[in-house]
């Protein structure tokens, strides 16, 4: 039986985490889910810092805060391992690699008005990214569904999601459904609800100069109350940032979310690039604190509640509910992206190989994805990559 892991912050295990996820920061494509499915693979199957049941609680929790859901996972992970100083150590780990190389893109397309492109790099990672999170999925799915009413409630959150409704709404739905199918709460227990936005806090119409007050208000405000992927996030921006403000053309927006999404680690670090393009380094240094420091407090607030809520009845319920729901969002996300990822038979090929290692070895998937990057990169220059 796995030992709980001690909260006790050592050098040693300071260390343990600027490693893990400062590697993750710089190998971690494909976006939350599979950044999830690689921290699961670390701490779970590989360190055995974290049963399977307390990671998933964590994802639980996780999505009931806004917020870059990957970064949290992370924050998570390192206040389990090492208390608040793990906590802050893991997340700027797994932040600072990627928010970096999105700084050194936004640098050349300063300078040169265009971002290298990403296609080829994803024609070869997409592929494996998907098998990661399938992989995950399988392990994930045997925690988070214990029987058919969560199996039910997961089978609800993908289809809900692949319908378009709000993810909020359906981790909400989820945890209500399986607390009414069990028991009735007692007294004093402790409650999780979900926390919603509850619409936009306006930021003051600014100048139209970028100032440093103007981009720690608008990433601010995007850290504190953004729920959902980072298409959810190129909305934001564009309402603030392209409408509201004039401060970025469409274009620049576009191109700003677009190096987010094909750079490695959180696509938050999109705040990077336009705070680069807005105000320099000054302002890429803002915009990524704004963005990120939300998150920070969320998880140090409810990270001590996930062991908690599982010792209650009725808040298990609730969490149940949650982790299922979850859990459909991760295989609904993987239905959207497998079209996007497999798209002829090359990358068809590139899928089944990744699968087969993944089941047949205990190779680390990052090396699997730094070889379907550079596969992918090959492709495109000997045109064999579409796009």
């Amino acid at each position: 039986m796995q030992a709980e892991a001690s909260e006790a912050s050592g050098p040693g295990r300071l260390a343990e985490l600027v490693r893990l996820f400062g590697r993750l920061g710089v190998t971690a494509f494909g976006g939350p889910a599979a950044h999830i499915a690689m921290m699961h693979d670390e701490v779970v199957i590989r360190r055995r810092w974290i049963d399977d049941q307390h990671f998933v609680d964590m994802i639980g929790v996780t999505n009931l805060i806004p917020g870059p859901n990957s970064t949290e996972m992370a924050m998570h992970v390192g206040r389990h391992r090492a208390g608040w100083r793990g906590l802050i150590v893991a997340g700027a780990s797994f932040i600072l690699p990627a928010a970096a190389i999105v700084l050194a893109f936004a640098w050349v397309y300063v300078r040169h008005g265009s971002t290298p492109t990403g296609e080829a790099l994803l024609y070869g990672v997409k592929p494996v990214v998907i098998v990661i999170v399938l992989q995950a999925l399988l392990k994930l799915g045997r925690t988070a569904v214990k029987g058919w009413l969560t199996g039910l409630v997961a089978i609800g959150g993908a289809a809900g999601y692949l319908v378009g409704i709000d993810e909020v709404l359906l981790l909400a739905a989820g945890a209500l459904f399986v607390l009414a199918s069990r028991a009735t709460p007692g007294p004093g227990s402790l409650v999780l609800l979900p926390v919603a936005s509850g619409g936009w806090v306006s930021a003051p119409a600014l100048a139209d100069t970028a100032s440093l007050g103007t981009i720690i208000l608008v990433f601010l405000k995007a850290g504190a109350f953004l729920f959902g992927s980072g298409y959810v996030l190129f909305a934001f921006l564009q309402g603030d940032l392209v409408d509201r403000l004039g401060l970025l053309t469409e274009q620049q927006l576009l191109d700003a979310v677009a190096v987010g999404q094909f750079t490695p680690g959180p696509v938050f670090t999109t705040a990077t690039f336009i705070g680069y393009l807005l105000a320099g380094l000054p302002g890429a240094g803002v915009a990524t604190l704004a963005i990120f420091l939300p998150a920070f407090l969320f998880v140090g607030l409810m990270a001590p509640l996930v062991r908690r809520a599982r010792d209650r009845v009725w808040t298990a319920a609730l969490l149940d509910g949650v982790n299922a729901v979850a859990v459909g969002l991760m295989g609904a996300v993987t239905v959207v992206l497998v079209g996007d990822a497999v798209v002829d038979a090359v990358s068809m090929v590139v899928a089944a190989v990744a699968g087969l290692i993944l089941w047949r070895t205990r190779l680390n998937s990052a090396w699997l994805l730094m070889g379907a990057g550079i596969a992918g990169l090959i492709a495109g220059a000997a045109g064999w990559s579409p796009g």
